[in-house]
């Protein structure tokens, strides 16, 4: 591919990496604000489907520039996916439960990658059939897939709780009091101009989002590391399978115990601990265990961030607002990774590792000034809880 569309010239590898972020930036919080006026089964569905014919059309590209083309769509029509489902998770489970459904939901990409590279293998030995290359084909047969996947996934896609029609009347009321009394919101507000712009100056909404920036950035540096250092070894099933456990024991034990922050920060912990050891080891057995450790780290605060701040947050409007913006820092941060992370610095890539590390330092910052703000908070509501003799007890922020 990097030999039949030159993309060896110059920047037009780079280019073409970094420029679906923007859309996919962009495009989030539109798609989720509309979400619920066009129906959750039609918004996902249509976004499956189109990224699935967008990566096919890949398969037949002449030139580096509809490559790019191609990129800038595939940004478009995923950036309302993620979001979404987030959105939608969050509303059908109670706050000390949502992290392990998101955990799950996460995981199933970790587990399926730990398979791509060998199916993509199998595919590429259909090169030169029908004049079509390799790495065309892996294009054409993964997106039809996917094409067929979203098509499927109409018919059984669930939508909100007071939506939903899987359910009889006594078992959605079951499901929406239990939300009630969580959280005091199983049912939707209307989103307003006025709503749409107080939910955008919540400090809070900024902190989560650049801490889930600084999560995902040692995605990107793992993958710039792991053909350097593994030469050869790959990403293993046995690996990816370790992996899912890892966010999977995270996500319980956080939901069991009722934490986000302690857990959150033994995560980020274990991902800078695994960047030094990547970055700075001379064996390529401790960089192997840093790769791991660092993939598993933020693998599983991605999860644990989004349960966090979804936890903390009152109202379907502000839900739909916050998962939106803090999911498109993510993209944010793939920007600042094709930025840090430069061929100039092959093969340490040292300005890149210590923006990565820095970014986790950053996160537990930003963690410890949440902590302590959502403490000082609940520790009030407990005293003056304690002094009144009725009333409704204000809201507690999950730690």
């Amino acid at each position: 591919m990097d030999r039949d569309l030159k993309l060896y010239v110059g920047s037009r590898y780079s280019i073409v990496s970094s420029i679906y972020f923007v859309p996919y930036i962009i495009f989030q919080l539109p798609s989720n604000l509309v979400l619920r006026r066009l129906g959750e089964r039609n918004i996902l569905a249509f976004c499956v489907v189109s990224w699935g014919l967008v990566q096919m059309a890949m398969g037949f590209v002449p030139s580096w520039g509809l490559l790019a083309l191609c990129r800038v769509l595939l940004g478009v029509f995923e950036a309302g996916f993620f979001p979404a489902m987030v959105f939608i998770i969050t509303t059908w489970y109670v706050r000390h439960e949502v992290q392990t459904r998101l955990a799950a939901f996460y995981v199933v990409s970790i587990f399926t990658g730990g398979f791509s590279p060998i199916f993509a293998y199998i595919v590429s030995l259909l090169g030169g059939r029908h004049g079509i290359p390799g790495w065309a084909w892996i294009f054409i047969i993964e997106g039809a897939i996917t094409v067929a996947f979203g098509i499927i996934a109409w018919f059984y896609i669930s939508e909100f709780p007071d939506q939903n029609t899987f359910l009889d009347d006594e078992q959605t009321k079951l499901v929406l009091d239990r939300v009630e009394r969580d959280r005091g919101d199983s049912i939707p507000d209307e989103m307003t101009q006025r709503k749409l712009f107080e939910h955008l100056s919540d400090w809070k909404l900024w902190v989560y989002s650049l801490m889930y920036m600084c999560a995902t950035m040692p995605a990107y540096a793992i993958g710039f590391f792991v053909t350097i250092i593994l030469r050869g070894m790959g990403w293993s099933v046995t690996d990816s399978l370790l992996l899912t456990v890892s966010i999977l024991f995270f996500a319980w034990i956080s939901d069991k115990l009722r934490l986000r922050a302690l857990f959150l920060a033994i995560q980020t912990i274990m991902t800078l601990v695994g960047l030094v050891l990547t970055g700075f080891s001379t064996s390529p057995a401790w960089r192997y265990v840093g790769i791991f450790l660092s993939n598993a780290g933020s693998a599983g605060s991605i999860p644990g961030i989004l349960a966090y701040s979804s936890n903390n947050v009152v109202s379907h409007t502000k839900r739909a607002v916050s998962s939106a913006m803090i999911i498109s820092f993510g993209g944010i941060g793939g920007i600042f990774a094709t930025t840090v992370f430069r061929q100039a610095d092959s093969p340490r890539y040292l300005p890149g590792i210590y923006a990565t590390i820095a970014c986790q330092v950053l996160l537990l910052l930003l963690l410890a000034l949440m902590s302590l703000y959502f403490w000082k908070h609940n520790k009030r509501v407990f005293e003056e809880s304690a002094s009144a003799e009725v009333g409704q007890p204000e809201f507690l922020y999950t730690l």
